[in-house]
């Protein structure tokens, strides 16, 4: 008898969601635009920082984008100005993510 049998002898009242359901369509219901995003490299105070910017959808859906980034490389960054910042020089691996996900992307400095 596993977790969700034993909840519904306890709740038999109670109609079950499927949260699996939920967690795998969460990534794929961005905005593909026509335009790429630009993944820009540069260095603040001596560290190296990757950018993105020119998304053209939601705000909320960049957003999603930059945490599902953040984790998938396990590194920090933040959301300022419609542009996603990623701490470390990460442009192949953004890249590839990216196109996989079905964005055009462009890769400008170095």
């Amino acid at each position: 008898m596993d977790l969700q049998d034993q909840l519904k002898n306890l709740f038999p009242d109670m109609v079950s969601e499927d949260v699996s359901n939920e967690t795998a369509d969460n990534g794929d219901n961005l905005w593909i635009q026509d335009d790429p995003i630009i993944c820009k490299y540069e260095k603040r105070k001596g560290k190296p920082i990757t950018i993105l910017e020119g998304y053209t959808g939601a705000t909320e859906d960049f957003k999603q984008l930059a945490k599902e980034l953040k984790t998938k490389l396990s590194v920090g960054g933040s959301f300022k100005d419609d542009k996603i910042i990623i701490q470390g020089d990460y442009r192949d691996k953004i890249m590839n993510i990216l196109k996989d996900r079905g964005f055009k992307v462009k890769r400008v400095g170095g």
